[in-house]
């Protein structure tokens, strides 16, 4: 069960990478398809931490209002990789040094702040839960950024 959830949420992160990037270049995706992809893919990601963490009834209902505010935060650092890698989509066989600049620039801002987040909730799940199960919860965190990022990473093709 947890991998076939695990692997749904894979395919789901993927997907909206992939339409993402679609929608980066050609504009007219609607954005309302996109808001329901992004809502079932959190909604998939839930499932999995909930399927792995074995949370008490107590630490769940201390965690999950953390694990919400996380997730908002969290995605608000996806959307802007999303904007960059569209950005890098539009640019890619005809990029300029100024336009390389701006993108890697943005994309080193945006693991350094994805750092931070971490770094910045990281008291706030020791609050609600053991270190043990903190850090259950950031390996599924790196788990599945890890996938994507190696998705991403097969997709993207070098700089022309």
């Amino acid at each position: 069960m947890k991998k076939v959830i695990f692997r749904a949420l894979v395919f789901s992160a993927l997907a909206l990478f992939v339409s993402g990037m679609a929608w980066a270049q050609d504009g007219d995706k609607p954005a309302d398809n996109m808001q329901i992809l992004k809502e079932k893919i959190q909604g998939d990601k839930k499932l999995l931490v909930a399927a792995n963490m074995n949370l008490t009834e107590k630490e769940a209902k201390a965690f999950w209002p953390v694990y919400e505010s996380y997730q908002k935060d969290l995605t608000a650092l996806n959307d802007r990789a999303l904007r960059n890698v569209g950005e890098y989509a539009a640019n890619w066989q005809k990029m300029t040094d100024d336009t390389a600049k701006k993108v890697v620039t943005e994309h080193l801002a945006i693991e350094g702040d994805r750092q931070k987040l971490r770094q910045s909730y990281l008291p706030k799940f020791a609050k609600v839960l053991p270190y043990k199960k903190v850090m259950r919860y950031y390996q599924l965190e790196n788990k599945i950024q890890a996938l994507v990022l190696y998705d991403v990473a097969k997709k993207v093709p070098l700089v022309e």
